[in-house]
């Protein structure tokens, strides 16, 4: 009988290289559909989301937050454009 202990093999260490597919804890795509709105500053945040499909959980707050910056910001732009003159009013000025 020898003394000496078998080396391990690469196998039985663990040392054998997982494959993405079969990672549990790999990103996986989350395949939501999204469907364009016609307005292209929008739809180009909301393709933005698709990032996060291939990030690990803690890389998906910075997607979020800058898709959720640039919609606020598309929403406030909405909001300083000049709309139509209002009506005049029906009412002369009576002091």
């Amino acid at each position: 009988m020898s003394d000496t202990v078998p080396e391990a093999s690469a196998e039985e260490e663990g040392d054998v290289p997982v494959e993405p597919e079969d990672d549990p804890a790999a990103p996986a795509p989350l395949d939501v559909p999204r469907t364009p709105t016609g307005n292209a500053e929008v739809d180009a945040r909301l393709e933005r989301l698709a990032d996060a499909d291939h990030l690990a959980t803690d890389g998906h707050m910075e997607v979020y937050e800058d898709v959720h910056g640039g919609l606020r910001d598309a929403l406030t732009a909405l909001d300083a454009r000049p709309g139509p003159p209002g009506p005049p009013s029906s009412y002369g000025n009576r002091s």
